[in-house]
């Protein structure tokens, strides 16, 4: 059970410094070869991955968490280019620190979303 609680607060501190723009905080919450897998692209590294968290100014709304041993399932809605969207998060935490990351959701409102800024430019 400590397992659970630990993996489950590692990622929950890491996604309210996110939220806070706190990124060197956030950093010290994920490993440093990372491996993250999304539906419009993959980041190896943790780097690459903050890189991109700092450019994006993700904001995070947490509705549900699932732990299981040093699994953790986030579903949240998440503000990203102009839409909200529905995102269910796997997190894998070993060591007490994130290492992968696999995040599936609907693009289709953030291409929608794309489009129109492209139209308006």
């Amino acid at each position: 059970m400590a397992l659970t609680a630990d993996a489950k607060e590692v990622v929950l501190l890491c996604v309210d410094a996110i939220n806070r723009e706190d990124f060197a905080a956030a950093r010290q919450f994920v490993s440093n070869d990372l491996q993250f897998v999304g539906v419009l692209g993959s980041r190896n590294g943790a780097d690459a991955y903050f890189s991109d968290m700092e450019r994006m100014r993700l904001k995070y709304d947490v509705k549900r968490v699932f732990a299981d041993g040093n699994d953790v399932c986030l579903l949240y809605d998440l503000a990203i280019s102009g839409a909200n969207i529905f995102v269910c998060a796997w997190y894998q935490v070993a060591n007490g620190k994130i290492r992968s990351l696999n995040v599936v959701f609907d693009p289709r409102p953030i291409l929608e979303a794309q489009a129109k800024s492209a139209k308006k430019d």
